[in-house]
């Protein structure tokens, strides 16, 4: 694992490498119906019209969603969700000695996720290892997108080998609860005493997006949790963090 240094200016995670992914969008095509017969009275020939289009090239784009809905100060909701990759049960109790935790929704499957999925890795493993704690949820209904169950959230925890654990929340009641919307979605809070933990940073990873091209630092949310850490203030500007929105079951709606 490639390791990662903190700016002696900003504390800024950074990452020498520049993933370049191609664009991904939906290019709707519409298609008209026009009778026949329309075509014989002006002299045209529908076929040989038809050939002369052209042709237009269709490129997928993940739909876009903000986090959104949680107001700084948000006390971290109660959890008990199980880890499918060592079958352990987790709650939010475990981390009660903590100065900080910070809570991300994730997904296997999710474009957004997979763009930092590798830098998320080398930014928890720095900062746990300065006391941070760290927990991953997958929310997503597995009715629709069985590729975000347990059995693969366990081989991806072992792919990618995460440092944290990697939660199932298969009743989606806890994505609720938090108020989450999208993945991936960040949620740092601090720990002040015999407090409940506190939400401090609701906000992107950085600015890189799966197509624009824009270097992968991790420096909002490092920023954020340099600031915990070292018992400052964390800045009150923060931009949404932006992914796919949580696949909800199909009866289901947030």
């Amino acid at each position: 694992m490639a390791a990662m240094a903190a700016t002696s200016s900003a504390g800024v995670y950074s990452v020498h490498a520049l993933l370049v992914r191609p664009p991904r969008t939906i290019a709707r095509m519409g298609y008209h119906f026009i009778p026949k017969w329309s075509f014989s009275k002006l002299g045209f020939n529908p076929m040989k019209l038809q050939s002369t289009l052209p042709a237009r090239k269709l490129v997928v784009r993940a739909a876009r969603t903000e986090s959104k809905g949680v107001s700084l100060g948000f006390r971290a909701p109660e959890f008990q969700l199980p880890e499918p990759l060592t079958g352990k049960v987790w709650k939010l109790e475990d981390f009660e000695s903590y100065p900080a935790l910070l809570v991300m929704f994730i997904c296997n499957h999710c474009p957004f996720v997979k763009h930092l999925k590798k830098d998320i890795v080398k930014l928890t493993t720095f900062y746990m290892k300065k006391g941070l704690a760290v927990v991953a949820i997958s929310s997503n209904s597995v009715l629709t997108h069985p590729q975000d169950g347990p059995q693969f959230m366990a081989e991806d925890a072992k792919l990618f080998n995460y440092p944290f654990p990697y939660l199932y929340d298969e009743s989606q009641d806890v994505a609720k609860d938090f108020g989450a919307h999208c993945t991936p979605e960040f949620f740092l809070f601090k720990k002040d005493g015999r407090r409940p933990f506190e939400l401090v940073y609701h906000g992107q990873f950085d600015d890189s997006r799966p197509s624009n091209n824009v270097r992968i630092t991790g420096r909002d949310l490092s920023l954020a949790i340099d600031s915990v850490l070292s018992g400052q203030p964390v800045s009150m500007v923060q931009k949404p963090s932006v992914g796919c929105s949580i696949k909800w079951h199909p009866e289901r709606k947030l």
